[in-house]
């Protein structure tokens, strides 16, 4: 991200946080809108720290509906035990490696493998690590084996030394792959040209 960015960001946040600071604009400075772009959420949030029981439709919340659920107090005990359990438990998958060296201009090279591929691939995650002695870059967060040659067909080209590890521990993948950003505006101080 240029520093140009970081600072309309950085800006836009500061008027969203403070609605007062608008008023009040520094001179050589104006209020215009901007689009950005954000990745959408890896996730679907809406559920983090609830029980799906708890959004569902009652009456005496208002609703027009009601659903009633029938089951034993056991039952109920050890779903939550599970979730519990397993809230933070790893998710096994599959990325694509792009790069993998332990050369001297390993370093370098990674890095530069890395903006390459980020500024070409938009919205597909990559991770750029270091295990002694190799410099990696991995690409994609996939379920399944089949989803990941999907992006190695189209990236062979750009990269043909690329090829598909299996990881313990992917990130969630992106819950909607045709959008994979989504377009925004915000209100960001700009400085005036001379």
């Amino acid at each position: 991200m240029s520093k140009k960015r970081i600072l309309l960001l950085a800006a836009a946040l500061l008027l969203a946080a403070f609605p007062a600071a608008a008023q009040r604009i520094p001179e050589g400075y104006v209020v215009v809108d901007s689009v950005v772009y954000r990745p959408v959420s890896l996730t679907d949030s809406t559920l983090a720290g609830r029980s799906i029981f708890s959004i569902l439709p009652s009456k005496t919340k208002g609703d027009k509906a009601e659903v009633d659920i029938h089951q034993s107090a056991a039952l109920a005990s050890a779903m939550r035990s599970w979730v519990v359990s397993n809230g933070s438990r790893p998710i096994p998958g599959y990325r694509v490696r792009i790069f993998s060296d332990n050369k001297q201009t390993a370093r370098g090279a990674s890095e530069a493998a890395y903006r390459r591929f980020c500024g070409g691939h938009p919205g597909i995650a990559a991770y750029r690590s270091f295990q002694t002695p190799f410099f990696r870059v991995t690409v994609g967060d996939f379920r399944s084996r089949s989803e990941a040659v999907e992006l190695l067909e189209q990236i062979k080209g750009e990269f043909p030394g690329a090829f598909i590890v299996k990881e313990s521990d992917i990130n969630f993948p992106v819950v909607d792959k045709t959008h994979a950003y989504v377009r925004d505006t915000v209100r960001v101080l700009r400085k005036v040209e001379p």
